[in-house]
């Protein structure tokens, strides 16, 4: 039984990353054909105020490379979800069906929720993409429009979690349940807004590829152990999805993952924490994200309450590293070794700590 299990995990995560390497040189010839890239570089601060030192280290980066490389993750997940579930429909036995995965209680929710924040980031991008340069700064769905939108999603599926699931608790390390009621719903929804709002991660080649890939692989290991079989087996259809995007997204990058990748991941990665009651260790297993929110929180209080005053030369953290010096490709390397750390000191409080061993 445990070969079995072992072989439903890793069967995904190999078939999709094969599915991944082999849709992406296709998606890469219609984004270059069609020139989906932004069509002039540059960014407007969450405030609102240009961003002038990053918009000089990126000046050729953000022109002549697609976006939608995000693409390439949700799009082999799901096709690795389908052919499962065609197998078991064309070759229904016991082997076929105890190898599908999508399963209601553990993967009809997190499959949900990527797709329809990928989709909305794809909105995003289409939209980015088709404006004129005199547009580009501002093209696209705006801040407060993608966080309503993120919003309404994290109260369907909270709203899932606590009338349909009966979840009301979270689970502290090493102390135990800590029952919340109702408010879970809106712990929820804050876990959702503050995932979404690190995606600005998705900044240097690599990064949030490599990042958002140790996340999945550690919440892979977690829901295993935990016996969440179905549920390890989609997170490392994920992870397979990353490893295959990161092939061609590692410096120089063919294509950027952009927001229908990045909202997707987000999203999905709130109901996954949720589904493995690993909400507490969140914060230490997706380190770099935190690190990233917390970095633009800052700079923002400083500039609001300091006279414009900054505490990084350019926000989020990572740009800071690139402006005082650092190559992109050691911000990325050196990431990846504290994301690897952090991940590990998470999955081991996570499973000594948890009800499930």
């Amino acid at each position: 039984m445990v070969y079995l299990s072992l072989i439903k995990v890793f069967l995904p995560t190999a078939l999709a990353f094969f599915i991944g390497i082999g849709i992406a040189p296709l998606l890469t010839h219609w984004l270059y054909k069609n020139k989906m890239w932004k069509k002039r570089a540059g960014k407007i601060a969450p405030d609102g105020r240009e961003t002038p030192i990053f918009n000089e280290l990126h000046k050729n980066k953000e022109v002549n490379t697609p976006r939608m490389g995000g693409i390439v993750i949700w799009g082999s997940t799901l096709l690795t979800v389908l052919v499962f579930i065609l197998i078991n429909w064309l070759f229904p036995s016991d082997l076929s069906s105890k190898l599908n995965f999508f399963s209601r209680n553990q993967t009809w929710l997190p499959l949900f929720t990527l797709l329809v924040g990928a989709l909305v980031g794809l909105v995003d991008d289409l939209l980015q993409v088709r404006a004129t340069p005199e547009q580009a700064k501002t093209a696209g769905l705006s801040f407060g429009r993608r966080l309503a939108i993120v919003t309404i999603l994290a109260l369907i599926v909270s709203y899932w979690f606590y009338f349909k699931l009966g979840v009301t608790f979270i689970n502290l390390p090493f102390v135990g349940e800590l029952a919340l009621g109702w408010l879970i719903i809106p712990l929820f929804v804050f876990t959702m807004i503050a995932l979404f709002s690190s995606g600005v991660i998705d900044g240097l080649d690599g990064l949030s590829g490599g990042i958002m890939a140790i996340i999945f692989a550690s919440y892979t290991v977690i829901a295993f152990f935990q016996n969440q079989i179905d549920l390890a087996a989609f997170c490392g259809a994920v992870t397979g999805g990353l490893l295959a995007f990161l092939w061609f997204n590692i410096p120089p990058a063919r294509f950027y993952m952009s927001e229908t990748g990045i909202l997707g991941l987000t999203t999905a990665l709130t109901v996954v924490a949720f589904l493995t009651e690993s909400v507490a260790t969140l914060p230490i297993i997706a380190l770099p994200l935190v690190a990233t929110v917390i970095s633009v929180v800052i700079q923002l209080l400083s500039k609001k309450f300091r006279n414009g005053k900054k505490v990084f030369k350019v926000a989020p953290l990572h740009h800071h590293f690139e402006a005082i010096g650092w190559p992109a490709y050691k911000v990325v390397m050196r990431y990846w070794v504290i994301g690897i750390v952090f991940a590990i000191i998470g999955m081991i409080i996570t499973l000594i700590g948890g009800p499930k061993l």
